[in-house]
C-alpha cells in the first residue's frame, strides 16, 4: 500500500477515522519495532516540537508511555500535575490549556476523567487558530484511542 500523508489535527476519537488512517498508524508504529530493538532508541521525528502531558486524573501507564514515546521521538515534554497547579486557585481546563499553548506547546495529550474534556480543549484550540493537536488520552468511560489502538496493533501484528 502507498505511504498515506497524514492529515489528521486531533486525535480525539477512532470513530471519526477512515479506514486508511488505521492504516498509516499500524504501518508507522511497525515502523517503529526496529527503532526499539537497538540500543539507541531514539529518533529525531518529533525534535524541537513540546509535547505537553496534561493529566487531570491520576494515570501510571498512560502517562508513562507518553512521555516515553514523545522522548524515543525527540521531543520535549512538559508534565501537568493538577494537584500542584493553579487549578487549586480556581484556574479553569481551557485556562491551563492555554497557559500550555503560550509556553509554545505543539501537541496536547489530554487524559481527563469526564467524557469530551479533551473534544474542548481541541475545539479551543481551533477556535485560537493554533496550530496545536490534541490526543485523547482517555476521557473517563468515553474514549481511549491510544488502547485502541494499541490493541489493534497487538492483533494485527502478533
Amino acid at each position: 500500500m502507498a505511504a498515506t500523508t497524514w492529515t489528521r489535527h486531533h486525535i480525539i476519537s477512532l470513530a471519526d477515522f477512515q479506514p486508511v488512517e488505521y492504516d498509516t498508524v499500524l504501518q508507522t508504529a511497525a515502523s517503529f519495532q526496529e527503532v526499539l530493538s537497538r540500543r539507541t532508541k531514539k529518533v529525531p521525528a518529533l525534535q524541537g516540537q513540546v509535547i505537553a502531558n496534561l493529566f487531570f486524573e491520576p494515570s501510571t501507564r498512560t502517562r508513562s508511555s507518553f512521555e516515553l514515546a514523545a522522548k524515543r521521538l525527540s521531543a520535549d515534554t512538559l508534565n501537568f500535575a493538577p494537584s500542584t497547579s493553579s487549578m487549586t486557585k480556581g484556574e479553569t481546563i481551557l485556562d491551563t490549556a492555554k497557559t500550555y499553548l503560550a509556553m509554545g506547546t505543539d501537541i496536547m495529550v489530554i487524559r481527563h476523567q469526564e467524557a469530551g474534556v479533551p473534544q474542548a480543549i481541541a475545539n479551543e484550540m481551533d477556535r485560537l487558530q493554533t496550530r496545536v493537536g490534541v490526543f485523547n488520552a482517555g476521557d473517563g468511560q468515553h474514549e481511549h484511542p491510544s488502547q485502541a489502538l494499541l490493541d489493534l496493533f497487538t492483533i494485527v501484528h502478533f
